[in-house]
């Protein structure tokens, strides 16, 4: 019996010291699997997650970098991911609750509320509104192109993460931090830059009339062909109004999206006989790799070339 007890004990020793070794060994693997699940709309909002949250969370982007998130077909991917996720962060402002109001849809079917797993990132955003004839009561969601409303979305986004995982809330704190004092730079020195243009060399000639907010910041008149991405693009009466408007400015160029069809500001350009300056980005990041694949090179791209672009 003595025996017996002896070899049971040295059974139950090595078999803790197995488990011990599987759950250090393991641990890791464990632990990411108990990582935040966030998903965000778009790419913007994906990567302003991504600066604040670092490999922090487990982080799902719906729609494509290059794709209109304004009237997107949401993928069985994007569902299964939507209804598995612990908090999904979305631009509001109507970009994807508005129109066929696809995000809406999905975030509901899936059983998931407004602040509770469901927040809007540009909660605190002095909103402006469309200016079309029958349209004035319908909110412009396009508030990240003024960096000031893109710190707040970073700020809001810092606060549910730090909610939803008081754990890592440290690192979300410290990251955020770094990211606003950069983007906080990047909006000085911009509308430094912009201060020194003249001002009747100040009219932004775009596709979409996207560019309010961002005109609002940094001085600059909108002029556009349509207003948004939701309806009739290139009429006769919006080639008209365009053309009004760039005809009674001293305006050298004009700026194309890198998410719409180019067919009507080419057909701008031939009217006006003003070049094409460059393309810039408004509801998508560039493809990764190339200059605009993040938030703050975005803005950077767009403030260089239509500061380069309006001072010719």
């Amino acid at each position: 019996m003595k025996r017996l007890s002896i070899i049971i004990a040295i059974v139950v020793v090595v078999l803790g010291g197995v488990l011990w070794f599987v759950n250090g060994t393991h641990g890791g693997q464990t632990q990411k699997h108990n990582k935040l699940h966030v998903v965000a709309t778009n790419s913007i909002i994906g990567n302003m997650v991504e600066e604040v949250a670092g490999n922090k969370v487990e982080l799902y982007t719906i729609v494509p970098r290059g794709t209109d998130p304004h009237e997107y077909e949401p993928r069985p991917q994007d569902v299964s991911t939507t209804q598995e996720a612990d908090v999904l962060f979305h631009n509001g402002l109507n970009l994807e609750t508005g129109g066929s109001g696809w995000f809406k849809k999905m975030y509901q079917n899936a059983g998931k509320k407004n602040n509770k797993e469901v927040y809007s990132v540009s909660t605190g955003v002095v909103a402006k509104h469309l200016t079309d004839a029958g349209k004035e009561d319908e909110l412009d969601p396009h508030a990240w192109l003024d960096i000031q409303n893109g710190i707040k979305y970073v700020k809001n986004i810092e606060k549910v993460l730090i909610d939803k995982d008081p754990d890592n809330g440290d690192t979300y704190k410290k990251n955020a931090q770094a990211y606003i004092a950069k983007l906080t730079d990047l909006d000085k020195s911009a509308k430094t830059k912009f201060n020194d243009i003249p001002e009747n060399k100040k009219v932004l000639v775009t596709s979409e009339g996207a560019f309010k907010y961002f005109s609002a910041a940094y001085g600059v008149k909108p002029a556009f062909i349509w207003e948004i991405n939701t309806e009739s693009q290139g009429t006769p009466e919006q080639m008209k109004q365009v053309l009004a408007k760039i005809r009674a400015s001293e305006v050298k160029s004009l700026f194309l999206e890198s998410s719409v069809s180019p067919k009507a500001m080419e057909k701008v350009s031939k009217e006006t006989g003003l070049s094409i300056y460059s393309k810039i980005y408004t509801d998508s990041l560039a493809k990764k790799g190339t200059n605009g694949d993040t938030y703050y090179s975005m803005m950077k791209w767009n403030l260089d070339k239509i500061a380069e672009g309006m001072a010719k």
